[in-house]
């Protein structure tokens, strides 16, 4: 069975991303719910222009709170691909592994965006540490999601080869 070695490097990349995904999504949700209880008592003195953006993150820069909101949509996201991604590759039939495929592109793209809304974070400037660690995963697993998505293709080109 030529496919043994895609099977195991899929559902490897698999379960280190859905550890990945579940703490972006934890410390995303962590930030959003930080912003959210400071809004208040941050803004409180402003002039309403600032008050457009209706949550203000004082944990970190003008990129927070897009990032913020993005990669808690990615991790949630990434979290259920994964969950899925497991379970079709372990049926292993072509069917699964190019639906397994599909969703790991989509997720592949909303951890690009995450990514770049990262990379645009970093080059602002000063943000806190537990933002520097979202940045670090979300950078990590954009890579290692692209893996991933090539590793699910190619067991879905070996499956559909060894059917036929």
């Amino acid at each position: 069975m030529a496919s043994g070695g895609s099977k195991t490097v899929a559902t490897t990349l698999l379960l280190v991303n859905l550890i990945m995904y579940v703490i972006v999504a934890a410390i995303a949700g962590w930030a959003l719910n930080y912003g959210v209880n400071e809004t208040p008592y941050s803004l409180s003195g402003l002039t309403p222009p600032a008050r457009l953006f209706p949550i203000y993150f004082p944990i970190g820069n003008l990129a927070t709170g897009f990032f913020v909101i993005f990669s808690l949509i990615t991790g949630v996201v990434g979290i259920a691909t994964s969950l899925t991604g497991l379970q079709e590759v372990s049926r292993w039939n072509p069917a699964s592994l190019l639906s397994a495929a599909a969703s790991s592109i989509i997720t592949w793209a909303l951890t690009l965006l995450a990514m770049g809304l990262a990379c645009k974070e970093i080059s602002i400037g000063w943000r806190s540490a537990s933002l520097r660690t979202m940045e670090t995963l979300t950078i990590v697993l954009t890579g290692t999601q692209l893996l991933c998505t090539g590793a699910i293709h190619a067991g879905a080109k070996n499956a559909s080869l060894e059917r036929f």
